[in-house]
């Protein structure tokens, strides 16, 4: 899916083309008998008994399915790439990541990408293509990662929420992936964003 301009990139509600092929099949091997919140918002977590099957029964904890996070990598108009270099508190370390951030209440895929990227590094994109989507964790978690190329992107001003601690970086094409290959991008999403992204800018030149 490609879209022109940060309007709608597509009908669908969840805005990016990979949603069909990762809603997994109806018929479940295992049936939910009982669920309970145990963590409520955004980051939500629950508590299933479930029947498993053969006369078999347990409980598993895990944070509900569905798209939680977009990841978005910028290209700008001038053919660079642009990065951000966030601190991350868990991790006491500040760590290199292509832009990222939840997908709100309501909100569309691309709206949040489009959102992301302004705030994030101040850019405007020209074209948006919807890379393969992820999933992060699926052994304690149903949450969706989608991530984006965004094209013929202009910098402009930030607008960074007040506890975010973020630098942007712009970068040659080459330098940006030299850094992926040398195992420098420790962040499992931003790698694989631009892992999927590498031979699309292969097509088209640009690297």
């Amino acid at each position: 899916m490609t879209g022109n301009g940060d309007g709608n990139a597509g009908s669908s509600g969840d805005m990016h083309a990979n949603w069909p092929t990762l809603v997994p099949d109806e018929a479940q091997p295992w049936q939910t008998l009982e669920s309970r919140e145990l963590v409520p918002g955004p980051r939500s977590v629950v508590l299933d008994r479930v029947d498993m099957g053969g006369g078999l029964e347990g409980h598993y904890q895990y944070r509900p399915r569905g798209p939680r996070a977009i990841f978005v990598l910028p290209i700008t108009a001038q053919g660079q790439g642009v990065l951000i270099r966030q601190y991350r508190y868990p991790l006491r370390a500040t760590v290199w990541e292509v832009v990222a951030g939840g997908v709100e209440r309501g909100e569309n895929l691309h709206a949040a990408a489009v959102r992301e990227l302004r705030e994030e590094v101040g850019g405007v994109a020209s074209e948006w293509v919807a890379l393969p989507g992820f999933y992060p964790q699926p052994s304690i978690s149903g949450v969706i990662f989608y991530p984006w190329l965004a094209l013929g992107v202009e910098l402009g001003d930030t607008a960074h929420e007040e506890t975010e601690v973020i630098e942007r970086v712009v970068l040659p094409l080459p330098d940006m992936y030299t850094l992926l290959d040398a195992g420098q991008i420790l962040d499992g999403p931003s790698s694989l964003t631009l892992w999927h992204a590498r031979r699309l800018l292969q097509e088209r030149g640009l690297l």
